[in-house]
């Protein structure tokens, strides 16, 4: 899949699905300021995170206006619309769909009313419990005598976020920031938050800050996101990371911190590796750095004869460049992308489709013809992108075609908020370097080690999660039939059909206002 920033995702064949990031969330406090412009640009800048729908929520102290569509940034907004949103405090969503199917009902930010106002909410991250969150709200909506799923003709969300946002509005006699104190440790799994009510920002992340989120300053106002980039489009001055097991409150009175866990850092490794934008920091690194030092480790650690190093664009870049820098073989361009293949309805035809990656890259022949190449990208899922590209360029003159990845194989699924695909499907699962190498054609294989990895993003192994690569989940997980993107839909299906079909009695629960 294209990025609107350029970025391509992997060089995605037509219709293949690599590995999708989570979400991008935003909120500003900032009085005077027109926020929900601000907000734009700043999903914006986290539009890597997330191309399904994007959405902005606007308090004015009075109430809160939620705008939110199917699509990019760029085409559910526009000038009119941001003038339309006014207030002194937003919160914005971009979205990739990690639970709950990718439909406007799941859009973000979520709303709902409250005993003395009401509630928007973004979440970038994925819950464990949800299960157990959802037969929760079914309790408590039993003991208040409404339906599990009210049939008002309301569309009906299938999202942790939801289910969240209703955990939060169910305490009548709580501030807000009370009930989220509550609610918060009851959540397992990653998760950052960005809510608000009329007039306030809120912000928490997991007890092991599993998904970053960062605070920064404004002249007049804060603003909280999911990288620094998105601070930087703004002008905001980055303060610091919101910790581990941290909410943070901002109002009139200033900012105030309080702590719902204990922290137990276990940052993903895998922002460092792909997700983040490189010209983003965390934990203190530069992930444009990270990537260029793995780009150094796996040099060494995998040394190759080659005439030319050349990255897959754009991820494989910084890599790229630190590879050729630590083998002393010269880096270059061997491959040219499309900027404008973008986010599209329109279907490849047969044709196209079968001429697979030229539609997003193309060979350079005059530069790869008759050399011995090292093409550096920095993962492998299926392992049908990198067939195809290395098919197209000994097809365009390549003399040899090593492989070097920046990342060991992917060989477990994630269940913080990045859809990979199933082990089954991962083509590390039960296959050696070797193996895998002869698949894709190439005449060479090589990963980077996990403690090189590690080691570029000079963090220690013990405040990582790595759980993709060696299995070891920082967060227990339930049982698998309680895991999956359409768990909440299934629980859906087994408490609406009741009301389908009314049986004695369930006529006056109909009716119940």
């Amino acid at each position: 899949m294209a990025r609107p920033d350029g970025r391509l995702s992997h060089d995605l064949l037509p219709g293949e699905k690599g590995p999708q990031d989570a979400c991008g969330i935003f909120g500003v406090w900032a009085p005077g300021e027109e926020v929900a412009k601000l907000t734009y640009f700043g999903l914006y800048a986290l539009q890597h995170r997330g191309q399904e729908s994007a959405g902005i929520a606007v308090g004015t102290g009075s109430k809160i206006v939620v705008y939110k569509d199917m699509g990019l940034v760029a085409q559910v907004f526009d000038e009119a619309t941001l003038a339309s949103l006014h207030g002194h405090v937003a919160v914005g969503h971009c979205r990739y769909s990690t639970t709950g199917s990718s439909v406007w009902e799941n859009a973000q930010p979520t709303f709902r009313s409250t005993a003395t106002g009401s509630i928007a909410l973004a979440h970038n991250g994925n819950l464990v419990n949800t299960d157990e969150l959802a037969k929760l709200v079914e309790k408590r909506r039993s003991e208040s005598g409404q339906l599990p799923y009210p049939d008002d003709g309301r569309a009906r969300s299938t999202s942790d976020t939801d289910l969240v946002t209703e955990l939060l509005a169910d305490y009548p006699d709580r501030s807000i920031e009370a009930a989220a104190m509550e609610v918060l440790p009851q959540l397992a799994g990653a998760f950052c938050f960005i809510f608000m009510d009329e007039g306030a920002l809120y912000a928490a992340r997991d007890p092991h800050g599993i998904r970053p989120l960062v605070l920064g300053r404004l002249e007049r106002g804060w603003v909280v996101a999911s990288e620094t980039a998105a601070l930087d489009i703004v002008g905001a001055s980055f303060i610091r990371e919101v910790e581990p097991g941290e909410l943070i409150a901002i109002d009139e009175h200033g900012l105030r911190t309080q702590r719902f866990a204990p922290a137990q850092p276990a940052g993903c490794v895998f922002e460092y590796v792909y997700l983040a934008r490189p010209d983003t920091t965390i934990a203190g690194r530069s992930v444009y750095s990270a990537r260029e030092e793995m780009g150094r480790i796996l040099a060494r650690e995998a040394p190759v004869e080659a005439d030319l190093v050349i990255p897959t664009p754009e991820s494989g870049t910084p890599a790229a460049i630190g590879f050729a820098e630590a083998s002393g073989i010269p880096y270059g361009h061997g491959l040219v992308k499309n900027s404008y293949v973008g986010r599209t309805f329109i279907q490849p035809s047969q044709t196209i489709r079968q001429l697979g990656i030229r539609l997003k890259l193309n060979p350079l022949r005059e530069v790869i013809d008759g050399k011995r190449l090292v093409v550096v990208d920095d993962s492998i899922v299926r392992g049908n992108t990198q067939r195809a590209l290395v098919r197209m360029l000994h097809e365009a003159g390549a003399r040899e075609v090593h492989v070097r990845i920046s990342s060991p194989p992917v060989q477990w699924p994630c269940f913080y908020g990045i859809d990979f695909a199933t082990r089954a499907e991962l083509i590390a699962t039960g296959l050696s370097v070797e193996e895998i190498r002869r698949s894709l054609g190439a005449d060479s294989l090589a990963y980077i080690s996990i403690e090189g990895m590690t080691a570029a993003t000079r963090v220690p192994a013990d405040r990582l999660c790595r759980a993709c690569f060696d299995g070891q989940y920082p967060v227990d997980l339930p049982a698998p039939d309680l895991l999956g993107k359409h768990l909440l839909e299934s629980l859906e299906r087994r408490l609406v059909p009741q009301l389908d079909t009314p049986s004695p009695g369930a006529a006056d629960a109909l009716d119940r206002p």
